[in-house]
C-alpha cells in the first residue's frame, strides 16, 4: 500500500493545484451539480452531494456559488445537462489509468482524451481494463510534526479510519469513504489541519517508471487533469519523489 498517494501528495505540495483556482471551482461546481441532480438537494439526505459541498467549503467556494450550483442540479436553475462516464487506458509502461469525466458533449470529451493517451505514449481501453485494481478510499495525509503517532491512530481509528502508515515526513491515513467525513470532522475537533485530503481511487499494484518514460507518464497525467471535462485522472504510477520534486 506504501506510496500510493505519493503523486497526489508531492504534487499538491508543489502547489500545482493552486496555480488552477479556477480549474478547481470548475470541477468542484460540477461535482455539486451533479450529486444535487442524481441525490436531491438536501445534504443531510444525499452523502455525495455533503462530500461535494465540504470539498467546495474546503476551497474556500462562497457559499452563493454552492447554492447556485443545487438549484441548477435541482432544476430550480436552468443549467448545462453533464453527462457522467469513466474512461480507461493505458500510459506509458503500461500504467493504468483511470479518467473521470463531467461533460456536456461526449463526443468532444472521447476525442479529447484519446488524443492526450496517443500524443504521450499511452492508449485508452476498454471498460473495466484497469478498474478492476483499484478501490475507492479516503486519503489523508498529516504532517508528522503536527502530533505523535499514538495521539493520531486513537482519533483517527475511534472515528473510523482503517489505517494509518508512515510516509517519511508525513503520516497516511487511509478509510472508507462512507468515514471520510467523521474522520475529517475529528481531526478537525483535535485542531489538526492536514495537508491533504481526498476520497480517491487506490491501486492494488504499482508501476514504478524512472527516465524518459516517468516524464511522459507525468505529461500525460498533466495534460489530462487540464481537459476541462476531466473531473478526476487517478493512475497507478509510481516513481522515487526525489525524481518528482525535481521534475
Amino acid at each position: 500500500m506504501s506510496g500510493h498517494s505519493k503523486w497526489a501528495t508531492i504534487k499538491h505540495k508543489k502547489g500545482a493545484l493552486d496555480a488552477k483556482r479556477g480549474k478547481i471551482f470548475t470541477r468542484l461546481i460540477k461535482e455539486v451539480t451533479i450529486a444535487a441532480k442524481t441525490g436531491g438537494g438536501d445534504p443531510d439526505g444525499n452523502p455525495r452531494l455533503r462530500g461535494a459541498i465540504a470539498a467546495a467549503k474546503a476551497e474556500n467556494m462562497p457559499a452563493d456559488n454552492i447554492k447556485r450550483a443545487i438549484q441548477r442540479g435541482t432544476g430550480e436553475l436552468e443549467g448545462v445537462n453533464y453527462e457522467e462516464i469513466t474512461y480507461e487506458g493505458y500510459g506509458p509502461g503500461g500504467v493504468a489509468v483511470i479518467v473521470d469525466v463531467l461533460t456536456d458533449n461526449k463526443n468532444r470529451a472521447v476525442s479529447e482524451i484519446r488524443h492526450a493517451f496517443s500524443k504521450n505514449g499511452g492508449n485508452l481501453g476498454e471498460s473495466n481494463s484497469v478498474s478492476w485494481m483499484f478501490t475507492k478510499k479516503g486519503v489523508i495525509v498529516v504532517a508528522k510534526d503536527a502530533v505523535s503517532e499514538d495521539k493520531l491512530t486513537e482519533i483517527v481509528l475511534d472515528a473510523g479510519a482503517d489505517d494509518l502508515s508512515d510516509e517519511g515526513d508525513n503520516w497516511e491515513i487511509l478509510c472508507d469513504p462512507k468515514e471520510f467525513e467523521n474522520v475529517t470532522n475529528a481531526l478537525k475537533a483535535a485542531k489538526i489541519t492536514p495537508e491533504h485530503a481526498e476520497v480517491t481511487m487506490i491501486s492494488s499494484t504499482y508501476t514504478k517508471l524512472e527516465g524518459a518514460p516517468a516524464n511522459q507518464m507525468m505529461r500525460l497525467l498533466e495534460t489530462l487533469e487540464d481537459l476541462d471535462d476531466a473531473q478526476n485522472v487517478y493512475s497507478n504510477f509510481d516513481m522515487e519523489s526525489q525524481a518528482v520534486a525535481a521534475g
